[in-house]
């Protein structure tokens, strides 16, 4: 009589699965085995094992290098951006005038950055001889909330914001924003970008560069306008 005790257990799937885990060269030792073996294909036929493997690992080859070439395509904008920011910033640095300040951040932004809204106010009791200027209580009644912060703010702003940075006109055709405090011992105004598409400036994505900015002009303003006035 067989004892049944010492009769083999039947291997269910999820066994066989976990020793081919752990023995992943068990087919290198039992490669006669591999004809034997047959995976469903999406026709309805059978493929082997090896047919399977190369096929799997060409779906992974092509996913990354689609993978790769979005990285590189992230690095050549972000080479790019870098270069528009550097070329900006030497022209604030090496502007004589609060005049070639304003003219070579709003040309910039607005032709080599190709951004379509810009606004920069500075923050003057008394009216400046270029750009746009006003008192700060002015600018906190209307944007107080993005100047808060002392941060870069981005995303879909409220109307009444819009229509302070932008004017009411183009406040309608624009779908997100980012804004920056220019602040360095004291607020000294605002930079503000717009785009028609309300997801381009997503929260805090593609802003790096316009806090970048407003940090290098908060350092040259109080220095070529004798009315701006530092407000802490």
């Amino acid at each position: 009589m067989t004892d049944q005790q010492d009769s083999p257990k039947p291997l269910d799937s999820e066994t066989v699965a976990a020793y081919l885990r752990l023995h992943p060269e068990f087919f290198i030792d039992h490669d006669e085995l591999i004809p034997e073996l047959r995976i469903p294909h999406q026709r309805g036929d059978t493929i082997s094992l090896v047919e399977r493997q190369v096929k799997l690992l060409r779906e992974r080859n092509i996913e990354m290098r689609h993978r790769l070439s979005q990285l590189m395509d992230v690095a050549r904008d972000n080479d790019r951006l870098f270069e528009k920011t550097r070329r900006l910033t030497l022209d604030i640095l090496d502007a004589a005038s609060l005049e070639e300040v304003v003219i070579a951040v709003e040309d910039s932004l607005r032709n080599e950055f190709q951004v379509p809204f810009v606004s920069l106010i500075l923050f003057s009791e008394t009216t400046l001889p270029v750009g746009r200027s006003m008192a700060i209580s002015e600018a906190q009644q209307a944007i107080g909330g993005l100047m808060t912060s002392g941060k870069t703010i981005s995303g879909a702003l409220r109307e009444h914001e819009l229509a302070f940075l932008f004017g009411k006109t183009a406040a309608t055709d624009v779908g997100s924003a980012a804004v920056a405090t220019i602040s360095h011992q004291g607020q000294h105004g605002v930079l503000a970008i717009g785009s028609a598409d309300p997801q381009h400036y997503k929260s805090s994505v593609g802003t790096l560069f316009l806090s970048y900015i407003a940090e290098v002009l908060a350092r040259v303003l109080p220095r070529l306008a004798t009315p701006l006035r530092s407000v802490r």
